[in-house]
């Protein structure tokens, strides 16, 4: 069985890429929990504790929030 590179050995694309996503994943978590803190409980649809616990699942959890997790109200 083959063994996982460390961060050295990766190339720079190979680096790059995973910065990118890590950078990808914590501004969805940014933007989730700001949200999820300024939304009322009432707009939201379950508990605001799971759904911040939710946030920590890889970029799942944020866009499982931002699309299921709002109530969406027609003005």
């Amino acid at each position: 069985m083959a063994r996982n590179k460390s961060w050295n050995e990766l190339s720079v694309v190979a680096r790059w890429r995973i910065a990118m996503l890590a950078l990808a994943q914590l501004a969805l978590q940014f933007v989730a929990l700001r949200d999820l803190v300024k939304r009322p409980a009432a707009d939201v649809r379950g508990s605001k504790s799971l759904w911040a616990a939710a946030t920590f699942i890889n970029f799942f959890g944020p866009l499982a929030y931002l699309a299921f997790g709002r109530a969406w109200k027609i003005k």
